[in-house]
């Protein structure tokens, strides 16, 4: 297959290859245009584009066309209709105009809108994006679109991703033509999103309601092993998985998304995805896909692909993390800090800019990452904390204390590693170590933000943090911009200088999981937000608001709207949790502890009707300690209902109050009756427990 791959990759996208060869060339010129620069599109070429876009298509076996959009569902979403177009009663021909291209219609009241839209408010449109290529899939011509109400509000992700880029282009480029620099035209944002799942057998997870319903176990007893002999990461791929992988490759690679790395992860039955960079709207796009494509290739393979951030209690859970870069049109990384990052002022207040974006807006990146199934991973010995600090590594963490100080910086370079052993090579170290336990660490030409979980969309993340450093770029443009060319570098120094010490504060190279951490964390001012519920008003305070509407990124009614989803979201997702919890302990799990404490009972008669004074000692120790159990488990789950039915009486008070009410009374119920379901598990015959165990679900592939 390897030398198929150059020509798989990319052949079911409508790519700039494929646009040169079959558009005009003034057409192409022009559409290339508007993706390369974010010009307004010709609408007068859009008949020409769509006719090629279709004929193309209808080669690779499409017969229908939908507009692909980022619904705030977390999701995509998709309406197909045919190509075709009737000619008289019997005929038809196959036509797509560029009337349909631009625009589509979809209904605006059926998908979250955070009190943007009512049930009678239906009208919305999707509007195609250049940007970001069209592709063929499962039959379809599936074009990217952005996605906003009759009214003009963004229903969507993409839209706010799209501003977002435009400002941090704006504003990066008044920085760069203070460095002589009028080369550069465009700046993007480029992303590279690393994917952890989970693979698990198919017919095991059938017999899993809590899988089913909410994507994580419920209930579970840990495995004997897990993943503390540390041999599963990395370790070698099993036969089953390497099939799986394969395929995913292929399919990917044919969608045009840049498939690189894969690997066993920490825990058992948990895997990695990496694919190389694209500009921020193309990796999230690409990071949707994935993530259908991971599902649907599972499930080819007898397997389902779990992308829920703690599928299993006690062992680690899945992120996505979010690499994040600055690239010019030129082809520079912005965030390379050349040999001598000491020596490069242009780096260094790019480097102090997200720094200080990163501090003064911590907030609302906590806020980015924050859902209900990562309020289960942040913080453990498996993920980032939710603190959120900086990693910048050795070598900048002394040349920005040196700038602070006002002292010059003399480094020295990373020595040569030498093992020691003749026939291995030495070669030159990295400038620095990494640390795995920083929420956004500085990895040599990128930040690493750790923080977003395995199912999010990546495009939250990607906002907030284009638009927190384009506010910081405008500021120093600002404040540069009147400044006399002589006194140019003094002024750049000393805003460096200011920035590194006032925002220092959010560097942090040591332990993040530490509980001496959280208490200095405390002591320098950062906000240390464990739950996603308390999370969610940062978007509203005046600063956010001031934030997001002086660019245009969201306006306010888009914010509270999108706060508005996010509460509901997260009563949504517990309630479903809670009642899943409810069916299985009443409908499952009890009936089958029951069952077996009766077989347990009959036995202990059979014995003694065979001999009366035979002992039936541990027949009687499992009858009682499981009966006492049952009966907790009885309990607890009468309180649990209780708590469930209470919620109804909190949805008048408005979504912050039910979603707190989830949090404070009903989670802790479901932790309670948890304890009690787990410690039954293990004293049940694994024949009479109702459902697969961890061991079975990890295990197995």
């Amino acid at each position: 297959m390897t030398e198929h791959v150059p020509n798989m990759f990319g052949s079911m996208v409508f790519n700039d290859d494929v646009m040169r060869q079959r558009l005009p060339k003034d057409v192409y010129k022009s559409l290339r245009k508007t993706i390369a620069t974010g010009e307004t599109l010709d609408a007068s070429i859009a008949d020409c584009v769509a006719n090629a876009m279709k004929d193309w298509a209808i080669e690779k076996g499409a017969t229908h066309f939908t507009h692909w959009f980022q619904p705030l569902t977390g999701v995509t979403a998709e309406k197909h209709d045919a190509f075709i177009s009737p000619i008289g009663p019997c005929q038809v021909i196959m036509e797509f105009s560029g009337k349909e291209l631009i625009k589509g219609e979809s209904d605006a009241s059926s998908f979250p809108s955070g009190g943007i839209r009512s049930t009678f408010e239906a009208r919305g449109y999707t509007a195609w994006d250049p940007a970001s290529y069209a592709f063929v899939k499962d039959g379809s011509l599936y074009i990217p679109t952005a996605f906003c109400s009759y009214t003009g509000e963004a229903l969507d992700t993409k839209t706010p991703l799209l501003r977002s880029m435009a400002v941090i282009n704006t504003q990066t480029l008044r920085l760069l033509r203070l460095f002589g620099d009028e080369e550069t035209t465009r700046v993007t944002t480029t992303v590279g999103a690393e994917q952890e799942y989970f693979l698990v057998d198919k017919e095991m997870y059938r017999r899993r309601k809590d899988l089913f319903f909410t994507g994580r176990t419920l209930f579970g007893a840990g495995a004997p092993k897990g993943q503390e002999l540390e041999d599963h990461y990395f370790g070698s791929i099993k036969p089953r998985v390497a099939a799986f992988m394969e395929e995913l490759d292929e399919e990917l690679w044919k969608l045009g998304i840049t498939s690189k790395t894969k690997h066993n992860e920490a825990a058992p039955a948990q895997h990695e995805l990496a694919p190389v960079y694209a500009t921020a709207n193309l990796a999230v796009d690409h990071n949707l896909l994935m993530m259908e494509q991971m599902k649907k290739i599972a499930e080819r393979h007898g397997m389902v692909c779990l992308l829920h951030e703690k599928p299993f209690h006690g062992v680690n859970g899945s992120g996505k993390h979010d690499n994040w870069a600055l690239s010019t049109d030129t082809g520079k990384n912005l965030l390379n800090p050349g040999k001598t990052p000491a020596d490069n002022p242009q780096f260094l207040l790019i480097l102090a800019g997200v720094i200080r974006a990163v501090d003064e807006y911590q907030d609302l990146l906590r806020l980015s990452v924050a859902t209900p199934g990562n309020d289960h991973r942040l913080g453990g010995h498996e993920a980032p904390p939710a603190i959120v600090s900086m990693f910048i590594g050795e070598e900048l963490e002394a040349v920005l204390d040196a700038i602070a100080s006002g002292e010059h910086y003399v480094g020295k370079r990373a020595g040569r590693m030498d093992l020691g052993i003749s026939s291995i090579p030495t070669f030159r170290k990295d400038t620095t170590d990494r640390n795995r336990t920083s929420p956004f660490a500085f990895t040599g030409n990128k930040f690493e933000f750790r923080m977003p979980g395995s199912s999010a969309n990546i495009a939250l993340p990607n906002i907030v943090l284009n638009t927190a450093v384009a506010e910081v770029f405008r500021t120093f443009a600002d404040r540069l911009e009147g400044v006399s060319k002589k006194d140019l570098n003094n002024a750049i120094n000393d805003l460096i200088r200011e920035t590194i010490v006032a925002h220092r504060r959010i560097i942090f190279s040591g332990n993040g999981y530490s509980k001496e951490w959280e208490e200095e964390a405390a002591r320098r001012g950062l906000s240390n937000i464990r739950k996603a519920v308390d999370a969610f008003p940062a978007f509203l305070t005046p600063k956010s608001v001031e934030l997001f509407t002086r660019h245009a990124v969201m306006s306010e009614a888009e914010l509270a709207s999108r706060v508005e989803i996010m509460y509901e979201n997260y009563a949504k997702v517990t309630n479903i949790e809670a009642l899943t919890m409810i069916e299985m302990a009443s409908r499952d799990i009890i009936p089958a502890v029951n069952a077996y404490i009766g077989k347990v009972a009959s036995a202990a008669k059979a014995k003694r009707d065979v001999c009366p004074t035979v002992s039936c000692m541990v027949e009687e120790d499992i009858i009682e300690k499981l009966s006492g159990l049952n009966e907790q488990t009885y309990k607890a789950l009468g309180r649990l209902k209780e708590a469930e039915a209470k919620a109804k009486n909190k949805i008048q008070e408005g979504t912050p109050a039910l979603a707190k009410h989830y949090l404070e009374e009903v989670v802790p119920c479901m932790e309670e009756l948890r304890e009690y379901v787990d410690a039954m598990e293990q004293m049940t015959d694994s024949a009479d427990w109702p459902m697969p165990t961890y061991g079975d679900l990890m295990f197995r592939i």
